[in-house]
């Protein structure tokens, strides 16, 4: 759980300080940021053998701004793709909502949230020397409580579900013991910024230039 702006709020408040043209107070002529913010993250390996194993992960964040803010800083928000999130997509390709960048580029500036949800369920075996494998489904997405500028991108409880991105695929890992080399392939199979069709469902009609993602990284996934 983490908090910010609350104790310059009240100093500000109590000291019937000046606001911007935005309402807001300001420290050092800059208009100071106040939200609250939590995360939960689980994660759970069940051995299914001596050389195999199913690992499953979710993790839930939440920033809500108030009092001097209407959005979270930019370095809080939330992301979804990449390596460690929803792997047929690339690291902030993903959201928020159904949200699509402009021409199909990804928009770093949009693709970002202040709700994430991120579900995972991996199999992991052994297979010869230092290597290892992996098949996965990943799932999730991000939003936002307020009305910000992408559209589609605001959190509905009546339609979010139908907003969460799916993707699955296979994985290689290379265990030094000291450290891990991951490479992951993976391919989108509900893809929330196509409305409708094939485009939505590609995991009926696959495409590699168009759903797949690789994927280099240090370290599992979780």
């Amino acid at each position: 759980i983490e908090t910010a702006g609350n104790l310059l709020n009240l100093t500000k408040n109590l000291l019937d300080a000046h606001r911007n043209k935005d309402g807001q107070y300001e420290l050092f002529g800059i208009a100071f940021s106040q939200y609250a913010k939590a995360d939960i993250d689980f994660v759970k390996n069940h051995p299914v053998n001596e050389s195999s194993s199913i690992a499953f992960h979710a993790a839930l964040g939440v920033a809500i701004p108030y009092g001097n803010s209407t959005m979270i800083p930019y370095e809080k928000r939330y992301f979804s793709g990449g390596a460690n999130s929803v792997r047929g997509w690339s690291v902030r390709e993903l959201g928020p909502g159904s949200y699509k960048g402009m021409d199909g580029q990804i928009d770093f500036i949009n693709q970002t949230g202040n709700v994430k949800l991120d579900l995972s369920i991996e199999y992991r075996t052994y297979l010869f020397w230092k290597f290892y494998g992996a098949a996965f489904i990943d799932a999730g997405n991000i939003w936002n409580t307020r009305n910000y500028s992408q559209s589609g991108g605001q959190f509905k409880l009546k339609t979010f579900y139908k907003e969460i991105a799916v993707a699955y695929g296979l994985g290689l890992r290379l265990n030094f013991d000291y450290f891990i080399l991951r490479f992951d392939g993976g391919m989108k199979a509900i893809n929330p910024s196509e409305p409708t069709g094939r485009k939505h469902y590609p995991i009926i009609c696959p495409k590699l230039g168009r759903d797949f993602t690789f994927h280099f990284a240090v370290g599992l996934p979780f």
